[in-house]
């Protein structure tokens, strides 16, 4: 059941990550701390701090500088990506246009996505398929972004084994037959915080995103070190959410 909480926790997670491939991981005593901390953070906050990722620090901070550059781009340049359906609903998304229960936002973003092969998931997943779209400025943007997205992808598959030993599984609960194909989503979100990002397209709302749970079974969130406008609101006793980690 969910109680108050008046901080996000911080957890250290290198102990479960220097035995997440370890099959006896959950007889180890200091994984055993590290999923002690992930079940109450999920089951009292359904949001926590990570520290000892084992992300670089300088890529960490070199991803959100080259968000920031690709933001500050002339608006026709960033159209040259454009998320469209023909595009698999990837690429950039310009201001109001992502819309949380019916209020358009305000931000702009490049929304990436696992690539799907035509025919991977059937009509299913036709919408979805195709590659995605990578800006040609800054120059080294789909390098970087690629080596980051593998390297939190792996992070969120070491994190889902903890999880799976916090709930009375194995390791591999989320993995394998069980749970099928990993399906990753990246956004980079930037917040203008101006009516006018977009020439002559304004929005009437002031809020850079709606109040909204995330879909998906984690979600990591790597915010700039001086902005503190994210909020994080308390759960609801017999409701559900998505559980976030912040990178730190």
């Amino acid at each position: 059941m969910a109680t108050d909480f008046k901080s996000i926790p911080i957890i250290d997670i290198g102990p479960l990550l220097s035995k997440s491939d370890d099959p006896d991981m959950g007889s180890d005593p200091g994984v055993a701390q590290v999923v002690e901390q992930l079940d109450r953070a999920c089951r009292e906050a359904g949001f926590f701090y990570v520290k000892g990722h084992g992300v670089p620090d300088p890529l960490v901070k070199e991803v959100r500088s080259i968000a920031r550059k690709f933001f500050h781009l002339p608006y026709e340049e960033k159209l040259k990506i454009k998320m469209t359906p023909e595009a698999g609903y990837r690429g950039y998304q310009r201001l109001g246009e992502n819309i949380t229960k019916g209020v358009p936002d305000l931000h702009e973003a490049i929304d990436c996505y696992t690539e799907i092969k035509p025919g991977r998931y059937g009509a299913l997943g036709k919408p979805m398929e195709g590659p995605n779209q990578w800006p040609q400025y800054p120059p080294n943007y789909k390098e970087l972004m690629e080596e980051y997205i593998s390297l939190c992808s792996e992070l969120s598959r070491k994190i889902m084994r903890g999880i799976g030993l916090a709930l009375g599984g194995s390791p591999s609960e989320f993995e394998g037959d069980r749970a099928g194909e990993a399906f990753w989503v990246t956004r980079i979100i930037g917040y203008p915080g101006v009516p006018d990002a977009n020439g002559d397209n304004k929005t009437d709302n002031d809020v850079g995103c709606g109040a909204h749970t995330d879909y998906g079974l984690v979600t990591l969130v790597n915010q700039d070190d001086d902005i503190t406008a994210l909020q994080v609101l308390q759960t609801v006793p017999s409701s559900f959410s998505s559980i976030e980690s912040f990178i730190c």
